[in-house]
């Protein structure tokens, strides 16, 4: 089975706009996962910044 030129550009744009997503996703997420599962939840000021 061949895979048409039109489905193999959507197919690599799907995969580039996925990584853009993942790249610039990942540490948020992570950030927010421990923001909402930790006891006591710090304020978002000690949160993003290290001197605070």
């Amino acid at each position: 089975m061949q895979i048409s030129e039109e489905t193999k550009e959507r197919i690599t744009r799907i995969i580039d706009i996925s990584r853009v997503a993942i790249h610039y996703g990942y540490l948020p997420l992570i950030l927010y996962i421990g923001y909402t599962h930790s006891e006591p939840k710090p304020s978002i000021i000690r949160l993003l910044t290290p001197l605070a």
